[in-house]
């Protein structure tokens, strides 16, 4: 039961990592490697709007929430769009960004293991005999709640629906009179809102530390690759599968190999089905 309880719990938490980064390329097909950045960015706006600027704990989330994603949307709008359409250099300068961001936060003095959020509700209570704090049973019911609000935001609302069309196909909706570069600062602006958010439920769990935006953007994309670039419910699947793999390493092997099995999945779905579990598009290519 252990393994079953903190499986979800992990595969919640890596759904929660993915969602931004799986709805901005599933809509712009922009790799947005700063998505870690912004992760550790949010975390640290919150921090800083709490304990620096003394706002209450809900005004400093939603702060992070706003500026985040107005951050995403300057990215985007500033530095990305004079490069969209071209995958290597898509992925140089939003790299470039993100590093940018954590080094810069490394610089500036964020760094070390003293920066932390609380926690939305203290105290544990058991789960089928096995002992979970309140924090982490908030990650599962939120994290659900985000995807089913996701899923209603993109088939009931004029928003929503541009954006599903912008993903499935770029051209017939320029011809509907869709704007593409607005749908995709606003994608933009939403996922990285969507990094925040996983930051925010997920960053009183530990710290905050510069080195966190590496390891969730590698997180991020082992998800979408396997599930399959571009398909938010591949990603979904796919939290589930790396999830429950990464705790039974931990079991049996150690906790220091969590990394590892995010890692053999990106190579071991490269090699034996390159367009993921729900992913089509290296499959057209290779018919064509």
């Amino acid at each position: 039961m252990e393994i079953v309880v903190y499986g979800i719990i992990n595969s919640v938490s890596l759904a929660l990592y993915a969602l931004g980064f799986a709805l901005v390329y599933g809509i712009s097909r922009l790799p947005n490697f700063a998505h870690g950045a912004l992760y550790v960015l949010s975390g640290f706006i919150a921090w800083s709007a709490l304990n620096t600027l003394g706002l209450p704990y809900g005004l400093s989330i939603l702060a992070a929430l706003i500026a985040t994603a107005l951050i995403g949307a300057v990215i985007y709008q500033f530095v990305l769009i004079r490069v969209r359409g071209m995958e290597i250099s898509e992925i140089i300068a939003s790299y470039a960004i993100a590093l940018a961001i954590l080094e810069g936060l490394r610089w500036i003095g964020f760094k070390g293991m003293t920066y932390t959020l609380p926690s939305f509700v203290e105290g544990s209570t058991s789960v089928a005999g096995i002992a979970v704090d309140y924090q982490r049973l908030l990650v599962v019911a939120i994290g659900a709640a985000l995807v089913a609000a996701l899923w209603l935001f993109t088939r009931f609302t004029r928003i929503g629906l541009a954006l599903r069309g912008m993903a499935q196909d770029e051209r017939a909706a320029l011809m509907l009179g869709i704007d593409s570069d607005v749908m995709a600062v606003v994608a933009m602006a939403l996922g990285s809102a969507l990094a925040a958010f996983a930051a925010l439920l997920l960053l009183p769990l530990g710290n905050i530390v510069v080195e966190s935006g590496y390891n969730v953007l590698i997180l991020a994309i082992s998800v979408c690759i396997v599930g399959g670039l571009g398909s938010w419910f591949g990603a979904v699947l796919a939290a589930f599968l790396i999830g429950f793999a990464q705790i039974l390493t931990v079991v049996y092997l150690g906790s220091h190999f969590q990394m590892v099995v995010a890692l053999l999945a990106i190579i071991l779905t490269l090699i034996l089905k390159p367009s993921g579990l729900f992913g089509q598009q290296k499959e057209l290519e290779e018919r064509v």
